[in-house]
């Protein structure tokens, strides 16, 4: 792996608040960026050296694009795996296809984790309202329909209770292939942001404790509160699926602990994992001596990773819709330290921005 030196230029692909704060963090280390989205108002263009608005399959697009990058990365796992394929052909991506491959579908994702030994929710395949009636039958209710594809924030999923309409259900999530998931007795929602380089040099921040309201994260606090154990073991768990996926970056890992009175410790089960830089992470900026967009950007750059030092006890609470209204405030209040994304509307359920406070 090449090297790249100040000076050089990132490919970003996915102009949101995330891709804005990897050219912001990359500005910092003397790194130029290229964002290529196909939305004219994506908030990262504001924050790059140069950007590209056309589709991610615009073939000619793209090909110009890897011509004037040193290495290519992305902010979302929703771009094509044609399109990421396409563009590793040119130029080196990281992480690579087979990651955001295996991450854009909920069926492969579990089947993987399952391979590796990882505790996840029972699950099942659904290809239609019948699979799902068999699939109810195996694992029980309540039980969570989601699409294989294209979730995020709580969309394309549905909770299967006693007495629901199986076909309505299967219909409420476009009737397209699905996975069905057993409910986790959870005691707490964690999360792991983690690197590895390519040399395989593997750092985790501490353990997150995440809240969503509306299925939306909307408060992490810092470190966890888990017993030393399961934060060993939850960082294992990560490095292990990184290690399995040969992955490049930073990689955040979702996952349920749950109460084991008979072992001591808290049992952990994988939910998913995001190739990427994550919203639960957003504390590292202030909150940790690398934050984990410089962080990223060492590892895709094969540069060393950055210290994990964590400065304090950490709250991260995201602006949603309107409540980015609160600005003013926040800029106010000591300790407070506010980022806002540059987005135009502030709709319900869009994030505008986060409040970190480092305690």
């Amino acid at each position: 792996m090449k090297k790249l030196r100040p000076g050089d230029t990132i490919g970003i692909l996915g102009g949101g608040q995330l891709g804005r704060m990897l050219a912001i963090a990359a500005a910092q280390l003397g790194l130029k960026t290229h964002i290529f989205a196909p939305e004219n108002d994506s908030p990262a263009f504001e924050v790059a050296a140069f950007h590209t608005c056309a589709a991610y399959t615009d073939q000619r697009a793209l090909s110009a694009f890897a011509r004037g990058v040193a290495v290519i990365t992305y902010e979302f796992e929703n771009v094509p795996a044609e399109t990421a394929a396409f563009l590793a052909a040119l130029c080196p991506v990281y992480p690579d296809v087979k990651a955001l491959k295996t991450s854009q579908d909920r069926l492969a994702e579990k089947t993987f984790l399952r391979g590796l030994g990882i505790a996840t929710a029972p699950f099942a395949d659904v290809e239609d309202a019948d699979a799902l009636a068999r699939a109810i039958a195996q694992i029980g209710r309540p039980a969570i329909l989601k699409s294989r594809r294209f979730g995020y924030d709580g969309k394309g999923q549905a909770m299967i209770r006693e007495g629901a309409d199986l076909s309505a259900v299967f219909r409420s999530i476009g009737g397209q292939p699905a996975i069905l998931e057993g409910v986790v007795p959870f005691t707490r929602e964690i999360s792991i942001i983690a690197a590895r380089g390519k040399d395989g040099a593997f750092k985790a921040f501490d353990a997150c404790e995440n809240t969503h309201e509306h299925h939306i994260l909307a408060r992490t606090i810092v470190p966890a509160k888990l017993s030393a154990q399961a934060g060993d073991k939850a960082v294992g768990i990560a490095r292990l699926i990184a290690s399995a996926l040969d992955y490049v970056g930073v990689i955040a890992v979702e996952m349920f602990a749950t109460d084991n009175p008979r072992a001591g410790i808290e049992d952990i089960a994988v939910n998913e994992f995001a190739p990427r830089v994550h919203n639960s992470g957003h504390w590292t900026i202030e909150g940790a001596a690398t934050s984990q967009f410089a962080q990223h950007i060492r590892a895709v750059c094969g540069w060393p990773l950055g210290s994990v030092k964590r400065y304090g006890a950490i709250e991260m609470r995201n602006l949603i819709g309107a409540e980015a209204g609160t600005w003013v405030s926040v800029l106010g209040q000591e300790g407070a330290s506010l980022h806002i994304y540059g987005k135009g509307e502030a709709r319900a359920g869009r994030k505008m921005g986060h409040v970190t406070r480092v305690g």
